[in-house]
């Protein structure tokens, strides 16, 4: 992401693509054919991610987007891909995409191994892409594979894109109390890989958005968890880091990956959750009203809420009541 324009913001609507315009102008393709994948399909698929080359922060994006679609609307487009071209290291890592966003729905993998031997395959064809390794722990949380086994996969992940923004998730997930880990296990990992990461890292937002599933977990308990839960945002290295992301995140040009906008939807949802609705206008206003589901949706309509939030920054950058 080059520039973050400071416009009139725009009418708040889920963006997959973000702002991606070649991945949205495939997806409004795909979206309009419907019925019987044709031929056409799985070239406007394979083109987009011939034309991503090495850009593995990108590639990694614009797959995940389309996995998504091609689960949500139902479509054969992956495994037709793979029947033409099974020796395609995009068609089989787009295929076991396809099958892990499946799993992490129904929390059961379909023919795992076949799915596990495919994402071996198309790392051995393209060695260089993180992406099959990735994709493989993103297996590892639904089959709970043992620790050692997992930070193999991660160092095979981040040793070919040190900084890969969905491997520091799919680990951030695994070591989670919702997934079998543990909340200590969390903050170890956050220790770790905090002091080694740029600030505008595709990962950078990683303490950030720990801190935020740790956040809404407080407030899915209910009671006195959910009523104190608010006092996470206060001192603390949490604190700090949520001070530096709000200083630096929204400013044009800071950030340069392809998701650089989910990030600033869970900067925008963070500062709302800590009191700091007035500190949230300026990313707001980058965003342009360009909503991803999560974080928002965790409580109801995801855009309901980014406007109820958006409207709390407005009114707290005008110091009108309700801007906290």
């Amino acid at each position: 992401m080059s520039l973050f324009s400071s416009r009139t913001s725009k009418r708040p609507r889920i963006v997959p693509a973000l702002d991606d315009a070649d991945l949205a102008r495939v997806l409004k393709q795909l979206n309009k054919r419907g019925g019987s994948v044709k031929q056409a399909e799985v070239t406007l698929v394979a083109t987009l991610l011939e034309e991503t080359g090495g850009d593995w922060d990108r590639r990694g994006h614009r797959v995940s987007v389309l996995a998504d679609s091609t689960v949500e609307s139902g479509s054969k487009l992956a495994s037709a891909w793979l029947a033409k071209e099974p020796e395609n290291p995009d068609a089989l890592v787009f295929h076991s995409r396809v099958g892990l966003v499946r799993g992490l729905r129904d929390r059961h993998l379909e023919d795992a191994g076949q799915l596990v031997t495919q994402c071996h395959r198309a790392a051995e064809l393209n060695p260089a892409d993180p992406l099959p390794w990735v994709t493989l722990l993103g297996m590892a949380r639904i089959e709970r594979y043992a620790q050692s086994e997992v930070n193999a996969i991660w160092r095979e992940a981040t040793g070919r894109d040190r900084w890969h923004r969905e491997a520091y998730l799919q680990m951030l997930a695994h070591l989670s109390p919702e997934e079998g880990g543990s909340s200590a296990a969390v903050l170890d990992f956050i220790d770790v890989v905090r002091a080694r990461i740029p600030a505008n890292a595709p990962c950078a937002a990683i303490e950030v958005t720990a801190a935020v599933r740790q956040y809404q977990g407080l407030v899915a308990q209910g009671g006195v968890r959910a009523m104190t839960a608010g006092q996470l945002w206060e001192g603390g290295q949490i604190a700090a880091s949520l001070e530096q992301a709000a200083s630096l995140w929204a400013k044009p040009g800071f950030f340069q990956h392809a998701a650089a906008q989910a990030d600033l939807n869970v900067l925008a949802y963070a500062l709302c959750a800590a009191g700091r609705a007035a500190d949230a206008h300026p990313v707001f206003q980058a965003l342009q009203g360009t909503v991803t589901p999560w974080p928002w949706n965790d409580d109801g309509p995801a855009v309901q809420r980014f406007e109820q939030d958006q409207a709390k920054a407005e009114r707290g950058r005008q110091g009108g009541v309700g801007g906290a």
